[in-house]
């Protein structure tokens, strides 16, 4: 697939089957609501200055640009591992035709671990909020650049009706601007574009100070060790999900336990249209 094709793709391929589910979304609700606890997610990410950053550690089999990361991967130990380590949460990747993912990868981990689980997919549905707590997730992905703006504040409101907490992707300031005015309260700062999927590793540090303080912030993709990761924990953010250089990793308890510990810095207030609330 061309670069500049992979979100239309995916959303395409998402949509779709929302289209083709006939399932009544009050009967998904009810459902999800009889499911088991869920866990507190963004309370372990909400990290005070000078505390230490956390690590949210991700399940991911393959991706689209990278190709197969782990053909054997094991959800069930590599969660374990990722505990082992000190992660404060763990990601799944449930997409199937994409990432390689299933439900059942995120049901292993949940299993296996004592962690809280995003469900890390392509939300487009009511119907898909549901589902990520009735697989067993703690909290559910919902991207900006995926969904329109009453989308997003509608899985926000659901989500909190099922007691799962909504990490909101963002790439850029305008993204970023919709996202607060949704109200979200824990905003992901991707820094793959979800266009060519290539990585801009600056884009974190640039939107960062526009970011409220009172919002839980979170640093993802393309990261690649330590000193990125205390770069990141000192310009304020309070986490960072890392997924292909752990999978990747030889030992992945030694990889969890490299990105712990970094401080966590003051965000530095800029002047911005986001600011201006």
């Amino acid at each position: 697939m061309p670069p500049d094709t992979y979100l239309t793709g995916i959303l395409a391929t998402h949509r779709a089957r929302v289209a083709a589910d006939d399932r009544r979304l009050d009967d998904l609700v009810t459902r999800a609501q009889a499911t088991a606890p869920t866990r507190p997610f963004a309370p372990h990410l909400s990290i005070s200055t000078g505390g230490a950053l956390a690590v949210i550690a991700e399940v991911k089999r393959r991706s689209p640009s990278k190709g197969v990361l782990d053909a054997h991967l094991d959800p069930a130990q590599v969660a374990t591992d990722y505990e082992a380590g000190g992660a404060a949460c763990v990601s799944v990747l449930t997409d199937e035709e994409y990432f390689g993912g299933s439900a059942s990868d995120l049901e292993a981990v949940r299993a296996s671990c004592g962690l809280p689980v995003l469900r890390k997919d392509f939300t487009v549905s009511g119907a898909d909020v549901c589902d990520a707590r009735i697989m067993g997730a703690d909290a559910v992905l919902l991207i900006v650049a995926a969904l329109s703006d009453d989308e997003l504040v509608s899985f926000l409101a659901l989500a909190q009706e099922l007691t799962l907490d909504g990490l909101v992707e963002v790439h850029d300031e305008a993204e970023l601007e919709r996202a607060l005015d949704a109200g979200a309260e824990l905003v992901g700062v991707n820094q793959r574009d979800l266009t060519t999927f290539s990585v801009d590793p600056d884009r974190a540090e640039r939107l960062v100070g526009l970011i409220p303080p009172e919002v839980v912030a979170v640093a993802e993709s393309g990261i690649q060790g330590g000193p990125e990761v205390a770069r990141l924990a000192d310009a304020g953010y309070q986490a960072v999900l890392v997924g292909e250089t752990l999978v990747r990793a030889t030992n992945r308890r030694d990889a969890v336990r490299a990105l712990t510990g970094h401080r966590v810095g003051a965000r530095a207030s800029a002047p911005h249209e986001a600011g201006q609330r």
